[in-house]
């Protein structure tokens, strides 16, 4: 399915009915990475799945990705579907629009699901580092990004005994445009410290988090669960920084219990 906002086709998949789960994806992947997810919760809760632009289906903008355009589309995206409040769940990039949309629409979001993903901004480091797979993005185009990606996206045991999963997800990267992947790192690379708003959360949060991941380690899960007032923090074993597709069905039962819990009546 698909709708344009402000511009820009943006792709999503809507499955099941009850209340509004929202699941935004990582970079450079898209929403085929939610399947799972989807297939399984849209048994008690409608799933949306969106594409953000330049990733999966969606068109990319002219402008670059950041962080609030990104919010700013998921916005348009919901009110053209009516719907007006809902739990906002976002893995690695995922989380860190979830934190943009938070900053400016906090009403709208029942609870909120933080997956692998981290509230500081990026380093001096980082920056450079995104600067370099522009460059390879550019320069070779996404299978070289898949290649470099991969040993960081996947913990090692999911590298060393699920080949099918290290496919799929280099078959995901490998379907995002040039341009998707160099405006995403832009955007990522610009976005702003979310640390302070992170004391001002006041709806229930869950934070997932891969024992193996790399990424955004478990130590930055910790850290945001201890300045978040009451959230919730899950270590999900053998998973690196994709844990949605590395250890699906752990994955799943901790949003579905804390789904039950937060929702209540409300299902």
């Amino acid at each position: 399915m698909k709708k344009k906002i402000a511009g820009v086709t943006l792709a999503y998949a809507e499955a099941g009915e009850g209340f509004p789960v929202v699941l935004l994806h990582a970079f450079p992947l898209n929403k085929a990475m939610w399947e799972f997810q989807r297939r399984e919760l849209s048994r008690d809760y409608c799933i949306i799945t969106p594409d953000f632009r330049g990733h999966g289906e969606s068109e990319v903008a002219a402008e670059d990705s950041t962080m609030e355009a990104l919010a700013e589309d998921l916005h348009g995206l919901l009110a053209g579907l009516g719907i007006e409040r809902f739990v906002l769940g976002g893995l690695s990039l995922g989380g860190y629009v979830s934190f943009a949309f938070y900053r400016k629409h906090s009403a709208q979001v029942a609870a909120l699901i933080l997956a692998d993903t981290r509230a500081q901004a990026d380093t001096p480091e980082g920056r450079q580092e995104r600067a370099k797979l522009i460059a390879t993005a550019e320069e070779k185009g996404a299978s070289a990004v898949a290649e470099q990606l991969l040993p960081k996206l996947l913990g090692a045991t999911t590298r060393t005994s699920r080949p099918e999963v290290v496919a799929y997800v280099r078959e995901l990267i490998h379907s995002t445009s040039v341009p998707g992947i160099v405006k995403a790192l832009r955007g990522m690379a610009a976005r702003p410290d979310s640390r302070p708003l992170l004391p001002q959360i006041t709806c229930p949060v869950l934070i997932l988090v891969g024992e193996e991941d790399t990424l955004t380690p478990p130590a930055d899960s910790e850290a945001m669960a201890g300045a978040i007032p009451g959230a919730q923090l899950e270590i999900i074993s053998q998973a690196g920084h994709l844990s949605n597709l590395e250890q699906p069905v752990a994955f799943t039962n901790h949003v579905r219990s804390f789904l039950a819990h937060v929702l209540g009546g409300q299902v």
